[in-house]
């Protein structure tokens, strides 16, 4: 019986070859742009320049949210980077986000622009800029902002541990499904710890912390990421599902999720939003429609 010789790491680790499964294309060890092309900006005060991954969705939620409260200036253009094909390597795009990842968001809304990037970043400006979805109370405001940062430290171990290893990595190995599934239910567990005496994650207001675990931690249960509730048995964390359903139940949720959006039915999709009646009249089953007509 043949056995794989055990991978012992080099003195210094050289790029050689492509690693990462389906996402090996785009992933490499340096930064910086890999073509020239200029972003495209729209006459809202917010450009958003996204995908509808979990992490876009945080900041299309909030978005949305905050037009349902009456906000004009949070009025918004989402441009769609797709991350697949490269595009978030732009000369544009790293200007505004040198790391290179969705979202990115330009705030138009001075005289100077504003660049922000990394989704919990955006969240938080957004709060303050408009003194909502954040308490004003100190205490209060404290527990919102542990758990917004423990969603941007956390998901990692979600994301890029989990997900990779469980859903997109070109061989299936015990060892490191093993490992972040652990560490991902452990998460679950004390998310739902939480919730049993909560109505919201920081307490009985709901908040950016609401928003920036929701798209993840939400997704994951209802098994709209990885198809791994059944393997993580995510129906037994029972107050993050009753959480999970009441924050998927509000109308600015819903657009939220659509905004960006590249998968599943088609109705729920749009691509880029510039007005608030693209949701009405843009999504990818109404623009295909017309094409075939035509």
């Amino acid at each position: 019986m043949n056995e794989t010789a055990a991978y012992v790491p080099p003195k210094v680790w050289k790029w050689v070859k492509e690693s990462g499964g389906q996402f090996a294309s785009i992933n490499r060890p340096i930064a910086g742009a890999t073509h020239d092309k200029d972003l495209p900006v729209g006459q809202h005060p917010m450009q958003l320049y996204s995908l509808g991954t979990p992490n876009g969705v945080k900041v299309t939620i909030m978005l949305e949210e905050l037009l349902a409260k009456g906000i004009s200036g949070a009025e918004y253009d989402a441009w769609l980077i797709r991350i697949g094909k490269g595009e978030q390597f732009s000369s544009g795009f790293v200007k505004i986000n040198p790391n290179s990842k969705i979202p990115a968001l330009l705030d138009c809304s001075g005289k100077t622009p504003v660049r922000v990037f990394e989704s919990g970043a955006i969240l938080l400006h957004l709060a303050e800029k408009f003194d909502a979805f954040i308490p004003t109370d100190p205490a209060k405001r404290a527990e919102c902002l542990s758990w917004l940062f423990w969603q941007v430290g956390a998901t990692p171990y979600l994301g890029g541990g989990f997900g990779h290893f469980y859903a997109y990595a070109p061989e299936k190995f015990e060892y490191p499904i093993d490992r972040y599934a652990m560490e991902v239910k452990r998460q679950l567990d004390v998310l739902d710890r939480q919730l049993a005496d909560n109505k919201y994650v920081g307490g009985e207001e709901y908040t950016i912390a609401d928003m920036a675990i929701w798209p993840w931690y939400g997704a994951l249960v209802l098994n709209r990421v990885y198809e791994a509730a059944e393997f993580l048995d995510a129906g037994s964390y029972k107050n993050v599902n009753r959480w999970t359903e009441e924050i998927g139940n509000r109308a600015a949720v819903k657009r939220g999720r659509m905004v960006n959006r590249m998968s599943g039915p088609l109705e729920e999709q749009l691509h880029e939003r510039h007005d608030a009646s693209d949701f009405e009249t843009k999504t990818q089953d109404k623009l295909e429609a017309l094409e075939n007509a035509n």
